[in-house]
């Protein structure tokens, strides 16, 4: 295996709570060494999101903080933002999520930054972005939720409008803010010049609108909410059997009829009213009727087999706990232990993208608080004594 991609590459981590602490996980996962620049006393708002508790660690910040070093840092003293001005003149990427122009008030903008580093890549995740109407207002995922639309296309078509179960905005928020970083870095590479980088929840999830947002551009109608149905395919739903429920996934007429014989309703796939998949999509209500009346006859179990050995995409509708262990998820490495300082043998979530020459590795547990933070000073210079005494005045 050659060394990680990232290797030599320098994260400053200003970030807090997801999407920037998810963003810098993942550059981390292959080989960048991220600094975590944390409030002393307190650090991320996350390490206090319990329970649960993993030992006396909270779930919720391990979930998105491995292989990365933690350092205390009171950004409010003189000295505080005289270190890490020190650290970011030698930083590839910095990355921060405060509220709009409070890295300016603090002296701390990419203007300022890049004098003294002009390769230093530096990122902002804010709620709405540096600019628009709304930059100034504070941003949490399930608000952007409710305010980018997807609230309105989540849920039953006659209940009320739900959110989605994880904070997604949140984490595509981090998948966004990463890659763009990954280009802004081999942009560097050709040109020796860092940039700035401007990401927005807000912008993130309408961006994954995707498919529903075009159908609104090209009918002009207000897309609903389907519950667990398709608004362009049919049938493409779960489906109630004798003992719960079954997801099936329909993609073209072939599969339709395929999964009609699977299910002993060749009356369905023969029948003209159904024929393509715009006819089933006018016609859905009446369609649907009679297949969930042929699911409820069988356990899920049984459909499942019969319908995967028609070569159709099905599934249960898995829980948490057995998802976490299905042997598909363990072949895949999904779920990985590392030994934690005080809670002992911990399980994370694995790396997504297998990569053959510079895979991603889980190296470290989620760091203590402040546990890199003498390492960070003596490599800045400062002696035993200095780190003490900034220790005894607050600064770290």
């Amino acid at each position: 295996m050659t060394q990680p991609a990232l290797q030599n590459i320098r994260v400053l981590d200003l970030s807090r709570i997801l999407a920037g602490p998810y963003c810098t996980m993942m550059l981390a996962d292959y080989g960048a060494e991220v600094l975590k620049i944390e409030q002393p006393g307190s650090g991320d708002g996350t390490r206090q999101w319990g329970p649960p508790w993993v030992g006396d660690q909270a779930a919720y910040f391990l979930s998105a903080n491995r292989n990365k070093k933690s350092m205390t840092l009171d950004l409010k003293t003189e000295e505080g933002l005289a270190i890490l001005k020190k650290l970011a003149a030698e930083a590839d990427v910095l990355i921060e999520n405060f509220k709009v122009d409070t890295m300016q008030r603090l002296g701390l903008d990419y203007e300022t930054l890049s004098q003294t580093n002009p390769g230093l890549i530096y990122c902002s995740i804010t709620g709405y972005g540096q600019n628009g109407p709304y930059r100034e207002r504070p941003g949490f995922d399930f608000l952007i939720q409710a305010q980018g639309g997807v609230m309105s296309i989540t849920g039953p078509a006659e209940g009320e409008p739900y959110k989605v179960g994880v904070a997604v905005v949140d984490v595509t928020t981090g998948l966004f803010a990463s890659n763009a970083i990954l280009v802004a870095l081999h942009h560097r590479t050709q040109t020796g010049r860092g940039q700035y980088i401007d990401v927005a929840l807000l912008d993130s999830q309408v961006a994954w609108l995707v498919n529903v947002a075009h159908n609104y551009f090209a009918t002009g109608k207000a897309p609903g909410r389907y519950g667990n149905a398709h608004a362009s395919i049919v049938p493409y739903e779960t489906f109630p059997t004798a003992d719960g429920h079954i997801a099936v996934g329909i993609g073209s007429d072939e599969q339709y009829r395929r999964l009609c014989r699977a299910i002993g309703r060749p009356d369905l796939a023969d029948d003209p009213q159904y024929e393509t998949n715009a006819d089933r999509v006018i016609r859905r209500v009446a369609l649907i009727e009679e297949m969930q009346q042929t699911f409820r006859e069988e356990e899920t179990a049984v459909w499942h087999d019969r319908i995967l050995a028609a070569k159709i995409p099905v599934s249960p509708i898995n829980d948490i706990p057995t998802i976490l262990n299905d042997p598909q998820i363990a072949a895949r490495q999904m779920v990985q232990e590392v030994e934690h300082p005080t809670a002992g043998t911990i399980k994370l979530l694995g790396p997504v993208a297998k990569l053959s020459e510079t895979p991603a590795t889980i190296r470290t547990a989620p760091p203590l608080l402040g546990a890199d933070t003498d390492e960070i000073l003596a490599r800045l210079g400062y002696d035993a004594a200095t780190i003490v005494q900034l220790r005894a005045d607050g600064v770290v």
